[in-house]
């Protein structure tokens, strides 16, 4: 089943307009037939022509090709016609791998802000599909996992999916991976300044997050350690009935 629908936000549009001067500097070509064919919804053409540049031995290293394949296949996910076909029925699955790939290109993070808009729709995509798939369970485990760290790997300072990666893989067997996982939860929420301090698209998957954490700990025999974790979006989410629920049933 494919993610449901939304709108592509006239900001992220602009944004996608909008480079600065020294953005388009650093980068050694602009990339202004892919922004065309992308504002012009022609997105077979713009994945053609943007994994050529990947491709290519005078291009492989830009960022902006990796970034126009995962906008564009993030926005065929949405259409009904791609979504039945054999080459793009996975489209949504893509868009985070291409994320991904462009996240190493751009070490210095020169696009990456420019795009805010797109990110903050594809986090709140990804980690849906994540956290339907983790509630499902064992059959789903493996699915959740993959969501969760390709979530970490366009955006590694985004610390909910951190902790729903670590969880995922404790679920699975994976002890060492997901002590490895937890670790940079940690670290990513420190770096953010609290969970006060996140974005909207990423407070909600904290809040989940830490219902979960706390959840797990909890049928681990730990009761303090979910107190503990729980804890962590006391200030954030106490208004939020679904929090304040879990929050109460671990004091």
């Amino acid at each position: 089943m494919m993610m449901r629908s939304f709108l592509v936000p006239l900001s992220a549009i602009l944004a996608a307009c909008t480079f600065t001067a020294s953005s388009v500097q650093a980068q050694s070509k602009p990339y202004e037939d892919l922004l065309v064919k992308y504002v012009d919804e022609k997105y077979e053409d713009c994945i053609l022509k943007a994994e050529r540049y990947t491709m290519a031995d005078n291009t492989k290293k830009d960022a902006l090709p990796y970034l126009y394949m995962s906008m564009c296949l993030f926005e065929m996910s949405k259409i009904p016609k791609y979504q039945e076909m054999d080459d793009f029925k996975n489209a949504d699955r893509e868009a985070l791998k291409w994320a991904g790939k462009y996240r190493k290109k751009d070490k210095d993070l020169e696009f990456f802000h420019d795009y805010d808009d797109y990110w903050g729709e594809l986090n709140t995509v990804a980690q849906e599909s994540g956290l339907i798939a983790y509630e499902a369970g064992p059959k789903e485990m493996s699915k959740a996992k993959r969501n969760f760290e390709y979530m970490t790997r366009y955006y590694p300072e985004n610390p909910g999916p951190w902790l729903m990666l670590a969880l995922a893989q404790y679920k699975s067997n994976l002890m060492k991976d997901g002590d490895l996982s937890m670790a940079e939860y940690k670290k990513a929420l420190e770096a953010s300044g609290g969970v006060n301090a996140l974005p909207e698209d990423q407070k909600k998957l904290m809040k989940s997050a830490l219902i979960h954490y706390a959840e797990y700990l909890d049928g681990k025999g730990d009761p303090s350690g979910a107190r503990a974790a729980i804890e962590v979006g006391k200030d954030a989410f106490m208004d939020d009935p679904e929090f304040k629920g879990a929050y109460d049933s671990f004091h």
